[in-house]
């Protein structure tokens, strides 16, 4: 199981980006809320968008909830 985090503040398109603990992104995220722990990016990109509609996975650490 991993640690997500979503970036509280939007990108440019709209998107709050999930990312997982350890991820370089994350590191350069000043507002960041916890998400827990899950088993892939798919928990946490479900429980992020409870609060934020338009999350998204990382490109980088989160490939495989990221839309393109």
């Amino acid at each position: 199981m991993a640690k997500y985090y979503v970036n509280k503040t939007a990108q440019d398109n709209g998107d709050h980006e999930v990312h997982k603990e350890g991820c370089y992104w994350l590191s350069l995220v000043t507002s960041k809320e916890y998400l827990g722990e899950f088993p892939s990016c798919h928990g946490a990109v479900q429980k992020a968008k409870e609060k934020y509609p338009t999350a998204d996975g990382c490109k980088h650490c989160c490939l495989e909830c990221h839309r393109q």
